[in-house]
């Protein structure tokens, strides 16, 4: 967690963005942690979205949505039928959500929509009734609704104009859980804290800062430090797990951040961590530019002669060398580095590149993460 984000532009990386991110500040423990066994489970199901305007499913394309179709008719007792359908109004889809820790039945969960066969778009469709289904192949919750969709896609015979994604939609609070997640908080003894950043000194600085808060309040200490990722903390038996997490969960601590540089080539974007160190180095950074250029030229033969008219090839090579300077940089603080860097004025796959040599010579103190 950081408590302060500085963004800056750094001059002469054209479209490179740098983020300065400065020094993490106190934040509560319960926005760096997650309490273990109060996760989140997937859900999954396979529905159908009625009332198209003729974009969905062509059936002979997706035989499955006629399946469906039918299936679905069989059980509201109107009875099978042989014949092949040709409704363009419907098209299946599978749906996905999230059951919350310790959702109970009736609670609403949001619900995402994404067509599986040849549907164009599902602006405008209802969600049937779809069981959804955890890992365990039982059902927890069911949707259904009238779908939101952000996308659109328009076309004539000449062009097409799409818009987002037309088959993918949304349904706020469409969904409902009919089976309790499994769990109950108020059971557990002990409450183990999974650090999100996991580190060892965060995890020492959250138990001590427990501890000072329950010696104070309940005459012991609870709390200890498992690994880098784990602060188990034993529940006192005059107080219930809920609220002794809501009591714990507002302490203030300072977690500690990293030496790292992430470096995202594809947008030319370098976010550099406040802890980053730079050991004294130098650098030179230059570029060799070799232009090509093809200028064919036409012969033509002379009058009244039997010659053809020919193209012959001109190629044209030009070499040009960028002046290029030698700089030292050295980093004992993120300021200082940031400074050094922009002395260089190098380009976005410039600054990259120097980056990636800056580790390789071992002068980067600091984890560089390439994506």
């Amino acid at each position: 967690m950081m408590s302060a984000i500085t963004n800056r532009v750094v001059a002469g990386f054209c479209c490179l963005s740098m983020m300065i991110i400065s020094a993490a500040g106190e934040v509560r423990i319960k926005d760096i942690v997650e309490l273990q066994g109060a996760r989140e489970n997937q859900l999954l199901g396979y529905g159908l979205v009625i009332g198209l305007n003729a974009t969905g499913d062509s059936l002979r394309n997706s035989p499955f949505t006629e399946a469906s179709i039918k299936s679905m008719l069989d059980k509201l007792g109107i009875g099978r039928t042989t014949n092949s359908l040709r409704t363009k109004n419907v098209a299946a889809v599978l749906v996905t959500a999230k059951l919350p820790a310790f959702a109970n039945k009736g609670t609403k969960i949001d619900v995402n929509i994404s067509s599986m066969g040849d549907a164009t778009s599902l602006r405008g469709g209802t969600l049937i009734f779809t069981p959804l289904l955890g890992g365990d192949a039982r059902i927890y919750a069911s949707a259904q609704g009238r779908l939101i969709v952000s996308g659109f896609a328009a076309g004539g015979d000449a062009a097409d104009i799409i818009s987002n994604n037309p088959t993918a939609a949304r349904i706020p609070n469409g969904g409902m859980v009919e089976t309790p997640a499994p769990g109950n908080l108020n059971k557990e003894k002990k409450l183990v804290l999974q650090l999100k950043n996991p580190d060892f000194d965060t995890a020492v600085a959250i138990a001590d800062r427990i501890n000072q808060f329950t010696v104070n309040r309940f005459r012991m200490k609870l709390a200890s430090e498992s690994d880098l990722q784990n602060v188990v903390v034993r529940v006192p038996e005059s107080v219930s797990p809920t609220r002794f997490f809501a009591l714990i969960g507002r302490l203030m601590i300072e977690p500690d951040m990293p030496a790292r540089i992430v470096v995202d080539e594809r947008t030319g974007t370098v976010i550099i961590g406040s802890k980053v160190k730079i050991s004294r180095v130098a650098i030179t950074h230059g570029g060799l530019t070799i232009s090509v250029t093809e200028v064919p030229q036409t012969s033509q033969p002379s009058p009244f002669s039997n010659g053809e008219t020919v193209v012959e090839p001109s190629t044209f090579i030009g070499i040009a060398e960028g002046g290029s300077s030698v700089a030292i940089v050295e980093g004992p603080d993120l300021q200082q580095l940031v400074k050094g860097l922009n002395r260089m004025g190098a380009k976005p796959a410039g600054i990259i590149a120097i980056l990636q040599g800056i580790k390789s010579v071992g002068a980067l103190q600091a984890d560089l993460v390439v994506q």
